[in-house]
């Protein structure tokens, strides 16, 4: 199954605004998701960017979120635990939370925002890596979808 995933903050395929990059506030993108599957006990999300110099750069790791929310506002708090419940990973700017785009250069990168629905809570602690929730992620998820977004530094 796949989810429909949304953001006000910008369009599928679009330029990211500014406010939520290095070259602005750093905050989270508001993001929306539906069709979400019967039997969904938690959500995870996953920002990364497959443009990077170096390879895959790791922008944003959220997990334990509830099933039951649908929607994350714009600006979520760099914490390890937030009152929803749900936990965040480190991103590889060594951070907790969101780390916004910040492409070296004037080059195009794209950012892809990836929501899936998981028919488990997981026990796992704040500060893992993106790597560490694909694994545990292994044969738990109902559903998932993607948003695009692109940023360059001009």
């Amino acid at each position: 199954m796949e989810l429909q995933i949304s953001s006000p903050s910008f369009q599928d395929g679009e330029m990211i605004p500014a406010k939520h990059t290095c070259d602005g506030d750093d905050l989270s993108p508001a993001l929306e998701w539906s069709k979400v599957p019967d039997g969904t006990r938690s959500i995870a999300v996953i920002c990364d960017d497959p443009d990077a110099p170096a390879g895959e750069w790791v922008h944003w790791v959220l997990f334990n979120l509830s099933g039951n929310i649908k929607r994350l506002a714009d600006g979520i708090p760099a914490d390890k635990a937030l009152p929803n419940g749900a936990k965040q990973g480190v991103n590889d700017f060594n951070r907790i939370g969101y780390g916004g785009p910040c492409p070296p250069g004037r080059t195009v990168h794209r950012y892809f925002f990836k929501v899936f629905a998981l028919n488990t809570n997981l026990e796992l602690d704040s500060g893992i890596t993106k790597f560490d929730l694909i694994k545990a992620m292994e044969s738990h998820i109902l559903a998932k979808g993607q948003l695009t977004g692109k940023y360059s530094r001009s």
